[in-house]
């Protein structure tokens, strides 16, 4: 069948939707609609002016179908070219026409969507007889049927078709129209459908495969001609064509592949890590492809091959041709069926021959009514089967959801409980520098603390020294003055023979008054240095005692509650880190080392930064407190 012969099909239910009154004629006002509309869709230039002057008003009144066509023909149908147009939007067209008069509309429960409807009208169309009116006679409907049927992955069941036609005598006779059987398979007298979102995709599936041309579709692997990579690409096949697209939505096309008497498509040994691979060959490229298991790449290599034949035989559909051999089968089973009854009608004088046949029918009769019956058995074990797998496979899902979830809530509960350990290791490496950094501050304050003892000692020798020193001037100045009083006390006699030393008594008086004033002021000088000294010891020893207790309190563990024991453990818990020493240790070894050296001014300096550094620190945790 012709580009023609298809657009007249649709045409033809615009026409008649047009024909209010049912006497075969139409207004020409509405014809000059549907032909403005035709030309549009089409995509014909418009030529008003023709349109004008053939459907002028006069007093010829409506035109029939057989008046309009010379219309038709000259100026839509003759300058129609195929791939000008899209032929999807032409039928939608002339369906939403035809569709308000004739259809009553999908049920408000029922399976099938006004997409669906659409869809078999025009598988419909492309199925019914190239005879007006358009019927579909019983074999086409069944073929139709198992299309759907095998698309739904459903075994075939012809039961509701013969019961129809076994109900119907005059849908065997006459054929079937496209309203009748939109009605009937909406009822669900023809197939049997349990899911509509089922079978809206089982018939998307066969409307691309049979009103679209689509031969085979799907994912492979094809090699790069620039990178030389390889891309997952969804490939769709044609009579003409291979077009592939980045994914099954077909918005965004890569390329296209153009079929020719000259292409080839031939296997390709594995390589490069591809497995299945095969390859198409034109004139200018070659492709190669890799499909996902053998099946498909026999089943691709097929599809390509039918392509390229009917590319050679010069035909544009594949489902045109299989309809034209159906055809032909059927005229040549109904030209057997008519020599036969024309024999059979010749011998009717052999009663007993008539009566073989009759046990010989009956017979086979009865073997296929037990063929039928076995078959149903099968059938009905087999979806039990199904039902009993089923329900199998949802406990399995259940049980594997119940363990996913299980294995979330561990994970879940490891996940917290590394968190948990994570902020726990934290705060003891808080703690371990804060513990390091007051064991520094503690050293600090001992340095301070001892270099302090030991000025204290230091003075205290030196003020004890003075005393001793004091204490002879004085004993020393107590014997010059009783000598003086001595010398005062002799006879003018022996004043006169000692002239000469009463001389230098008064001198060696004042002199030893003299030193002995100087060593009372060096005493006191020596006694308040000490007072400062023990100022100083007594601030360091206040600084000893606050970082050794700030020591030992964070050397006391605390719970993961934050309440501390009740009582300080004999041995601390917290490790102590190499070089790191206990206040008590640090003072012993301190010492030691302190009476076997010398303390140098630059040691006292270094001792005094210290605390000064200390005092800083103390200051600012004090503000910060």
């Amino acid at each position: 069948m012709d580009l023609r012969s298809e657009l007249l099909k649709s045409i033809w239910y615009a026409f008649t939707s047009l024909d209010a009154e049912k006497c075969g004629k139409v207004s020409k006002s509405q014809l000059k609609v549907l032909s403005h509309n035709l030309y549009t869709v089409l995509n014909i230039p418009h030529d008003p002016v023709a349109l004008e002057a053939h459907f002028q008003d006069d007093d010829d009144g409506p035109v029939s179908d057989h008046g309009y066509m010379p219309y038709l023909n000259k100026y839509i149908l003759d300058k129609v070219k195929d791939g000008t147009f899209d032929k999807e939007k032409f039928d939608d067209l002339c369906w939403m026409m035809t569709m308000k008069k004739n259809y009553r509309g999908v049920p408000e429960r029922a399976l099938l969507t006004e997409r669906d409807c659409f869809k078999l009208f025009c598988l419909f169309n492309l199925l019914s007889e190239d005879r007006y009116p358009l019927i579909m006679i019983p074999e086409e409907v069944e073929y139709l049927l198992k299309k759907i049927s095998t698309a739904m992955s459903q075994e075939w069941d012809g039961k509701p078709l013969e019961d129809l036609l076994s109900q119907d005598a005059t849908v065997w006779e006459e054929g079937m129209s496209v309203w009748n059987f939109l009605h009937h398979i909406g009822a669900g007298r023809l197939l049997r459908v349990t899911s509509g979102e089922a079978f809206s995709l089982a018939l998307d599936e066969v409307f691309l495969e049979m009103y679209h041309n689509v031969l085979k579709r799907g994912y492979m692997w094809k090699k790069g001609h620039k990178r030389r990579n390889w891309t997952e690409r969804w490939f769709v096949l044609k009579p003409s064509s291979i077009a592939y697209y980045i994914s099954e939505a077909l918005k965004d096309k890569r390329g296209e592949i153009q079929l020719d008497k000259s292409c080839i498509v031939e296997a390709v040994p594995d390589r490069e890590g591809k497995r299945c691979l095969f390859c198409v060959k034109t004139h200018l490229k070659t492709y190669e492809m890799s499909a996902s298991d053998l099946r498909q790449k026999v089943e691709w290599i097929q599809a390509i091959q039918t392509a390229l034949r009917l590319q050679n035989e010069g035909k544009s559909s594949l489902h045109q041709e299989l309809k034209l051999k159906r055809r032909v089968q059927r005229n040549h089973s109904q030209g057997e069926r008519s020599l036969s009854a024309r024999s059979s009608c010749s011998s009717q004088s052999d009663d007993f021959n008539i009566q073989e046949m009759e046990r010989e029918k009956d017979r086979q009769d009865q073997e296929i009514e037990s063929i039928i019956q076995h078959a149903r058995e099968l059938e009905t074990r087999r979806r039990e089967a199904e039902e009993l797998e089923r329900r199998k496979q949802k406990e399995v899902q259940k049980d594997l959801e119940r363990q996913l979830k299980e294995a979330e809530m561990l994970r879940d509960s490891m996940k917290a409980e590394m968190q948990e350990k994570e902020k726990e290791a934290e705060q003891q490496k808080k703690r371990i520098q804060e513990l390091e950094l007051t064991q520094q501050k503690l050293e600090a304050a001992l340095n301070m603390e001892i270099q302090a003892r030991l000025e204290e000692e230091r003075a205290k020798h030196e003020l004890e020294g003075l005393l001793q020193a004091e204490e002879v001037k004085k004993k020393q100045f107590q014997f010059l003055q009783e000598q003086q009083m001595a010398l005062q006390s002799l006879s003018p006699i022996e004043e006169a023979s000692e002239g000469g030393e009463e001389d230098d008594a008064p001198s060696a008086l004042h002199s030893a008054s003299q030193e002995l004033q100087d060593l009372r002021a060096s005493r006191q000088r020596s006694h308040q240095h000490l007072e400062e000294v023990q100022e100083k010891l007594r601030y360091a020893s206040q600084h000893v005692r606050h970082w050794n207790v700030q020591l030992n309190r964070l050397m006391t563990p605390i719970a993961p509650g934050g309440r501390p024991e009740q009582h300080l453990p004999s041995k601390p818990l917290c490790p102590k880190k190499e070089d790191a020493l206990a206040s008590n240790e640090f003072i012993s070894k301190f010492k030691t080392r302190v009476s076997e050296g010398s303390q140098s001014p630059e040691v006292k300096e270094g001792l005094e930064e210290q605390m000064e550094a200390v005092n800083l620190s103390d200051g600012s945790d004090a503000s910060q407190e």
